[in-house]
């Protein structure tokens, strides 16, 4: 099996490929898995050669029937999906029992973490999928690749090239009304495309209707982007994108005298763009990337009659050189990454760090050895350096044995270095980075004729020097670990099936106090039977999650585990013209992904999909 991949398949835009495992990237030829591609390591590499990469390519996306990234990023074992709210309400991601705040979050390159968000986290609640083509996920500290945020892991998103109109609507449950449409022209030397949808439902109540609640919490989302690139020559191509979305959820709040949630008038409303351009050329028998990626996020909220508004936004610029020398690829390259944010408290600031990185691959045999180290100097905080090295050895019979070490450190926010509404006296204590570091270990199986794969995995995840929100202020003082297991596998079982199978057991743990991590449940998995005929196609998704320690309000509470399942399909009336359908809740079981919040009952829904 060749391992060495050309560089002039990497995509420094930070297209990041990744593995075929939790959900898979489907094959072309039904009888036989494809080979997947990681590039989230700047240089390519074959999946099973790098612990903690997966893919979700387009048409999983489309088999699964998923319209949000929240939707399908919970089916990724290691990751903890919670959505307070079923239509619109904040949505974040935990990646192995790290907090949200780091998991690093690129749409094509660009960051678009929220600045203004007390942690830096990322809000996937208005994040539609139908303009995406693959979603890669890295998960384990990834700083000496991408710097600070991505001490948790990262979760990189491509947005597609369109060649020819397509177009799809659909209509269904609590009102509900979703349509898109894109056009493109894509050869060899250029390609454009520009894309529009837009999602609007009258939606359920936020806090749980079993509670009383019986207001139904509306939510509307727009979504505006397009791409394009030009080769100049055979030395010198451009490329770019830009993603806009707009947003306005209804949202339910915390009303006197009991200050439990309940129904209220509250609302959100989001604007956000994000957008790169690049510049790659060959030169000095190297291939450079020159690029610049920037994002922008206004929010403000409405409650209980009283406003506020946030502001936050990022740019980064880039400069990566590719080279190969007889078995070592190799990669280095500088950045800036600049962030600012204005908070309702009227405080803001401005955080930068500049960073100088490389990485190598030997590869070479049955071995397979990658290491990486990155300098970043951040303005206000200090320096930090970081590093990863992994390793996998195939070990014959289809078995390939990988591990990694990795370190991360995430900056303070804006809202902590500016220390937003503390109330302790000065002074405040002088925040310094949170740090972290991991080891896994993952033995994979592939059978010889390409059909089935599986693979498990061993980590454990320190963090250090965690800031948090005590008596008044923020201060450097938590410690959590996590020890995991995860395990995931795809066969393609004839007669047109496929089963995925993915289960994660995550134990969370605040070394400060001994308490379990909340919004963390112990136990997750899911399993997804998909078919496919010559006309018809669908998928099951069958999805469960165990208990978890959740927030309710000033103590801890248990959120109960759930079991739901999903069906989809699709009906192929031409090459053209394809009718879809899918019900969510299958079975209609009542169920809170946050303590509070409930979930639809069993909701229907059916579309059309054009395609030219």
């Amino acid at each position: 099996m060749k391992r060495s991949i050309l560089l002039s398949t990497a995509a420094f835009s930070v297209t990041i490929g990744a593995a075929a495992f939790a959900a898979p990237a489907f094959a072309e030829d039904a009888t036989q898995l494809d080979e997947v591609i990681v590039i989230a390591t700047r240089i390519p590499a074959i999946v099973a050669d790098t612990p903690g990469a997966r893919v979700i390519d387009g048409k999983t996306i489309e088999q699964r029937g998923a319209i949000f990234a929240a939707d399908i990023l919970a089916d990724v074992p290691g990751l903890s999906v919670t959505r307070s709210g079923a239509f619109g309400g904040v949505a974040q991601v935990r990646m192995r029992g790290a907090t949200p705040g780091k998991t690093l979050v690129l749409v094509d390159g660009a960051p678009v973490n929220d600045a203004a968000e007390p942690n830096g986290a990322y809000d996937f609640s208005s994040f539609e999928l139908a303009d995406i083509a693959r979603i890669e996920v890295l998960s384990g500290p990834q700083s000496s690749l991408w710097g600070s945020d991505a001490i948790g892991g990262v979760i990189s998103f491509t947005t597609q090239e369109i060649d020819g109109l397509r177009a799809e609507a659909e209509a269904g449950s609590f009102d509900t009304v979703r349509g898109r449409v894109s056009t493109g022209v894509a050869n060899e030397t250029y390609a454009f495309s520009a894309y529009a949808s837009r999602f609007d439902t009258d939606g359920i109540s936020a806090a749980d209707e079993a509670d009383g609640n019986a207001e139904a919490d509306g939510f509307r989302s727009t979504t505006l982007g397009a791409k394009g690139r030009y080769v100049l020559s055979d030395a010198v191509k451009v490329d770019g994108s830009l993603r806009w979305n707009k947003s306005k959820a209804d949202i339910d709040g915390f009303p006197a005298p009991n200050f439990t949630l309940a129904d209220t008038d509250d609302t959100q409303e989001s604007e956000q763009w994000s957008g790169f351009g690049r510049v790659t050329a060959k030169a000095f028998g190297l291939t450079h990337q020159f690029s610049v990626s920037a994002s922008d996020l206004d929010r403000s909220s409405v409650s209980g009659g009283f406003g506020s508004t946030f502001t936050g936004d990022r740019q980064a610029y880039r400069w990566q050189a590719n080279g190969q020398a007889q078995d070592i690829d190799y990669a280095f390259g500088v950045e800036r990454n600049e962030a600012s944010a204005a908070l309702s408290s009227g405080l803001s600031r401005d955080l930068s760090i500049t960073s100088v990185f490389g990485v190598a691959q030997y590869d070479v045999g049955a071995l397979n050895l990658t290491g990486g180290l990155r300098y970043d100097d951040t303005d206000d905080f200090g320096s930090k350096t970081t590093g990863r090295v992994s390793a996998a050895y195939d070990l014959a019979g289809g078995f390939i044995l990988s591990g990694a070490y990795g370190t991360g450190f995430k900056s303070p926010t804006v809202s902590q270095a500016v220390c937003d509404f503390c109330f302790a006296a000065l002074p405040y204590p002088e925040l310094k980075p949170e740090t972290a570091d991991s080891v896994e270990i993952a033995l994979g199986w592939a059978s010889a004729d390409g059909r089935f794969d599986v693979r498990a995995t061993l980590y454990h995840l320190n963090v250090e020097d965690q800031i948090t929100y005590s008596a008044g202020r923020y201060i450097n003082v938590a410690k959590t670990r996590s020890d995991g297991f995860e395990l995931e596998g795809r066969a393609l079982l004839g007669g047109g099936f496929d089963l995925t199978l993915a289960y994660a057991w995550t134990d969370a743990t605040d070394r400060t106090t001994g308490a379990r991590l909340l919004r963390v449940p112990e136990h997750a998995g899911s399993a997804t039977l998909g078919w496919k005929g010559d006309r018809l196609s669908g998928a099951l998704t069958v999805r469960a999650e165990g208990d978890q320690d959740d927030s309710g309000g000033f103590s801890t509470v248990a959120r109960d585990g759930f079991v739901t399942a999903n069906l989809n399909a699709a009906y192929q009336l031409t090459d053209q013209v394809t009718l879809t359908a899918r019900i969510e809740n299958l079975g209609d079981e009542h169920y809170q992904q946050v303590f509070g919040y409930g979930e639809p009952g069993r909701s229907g829904y059916v579309g059309i999909r054009l395609r030219y």
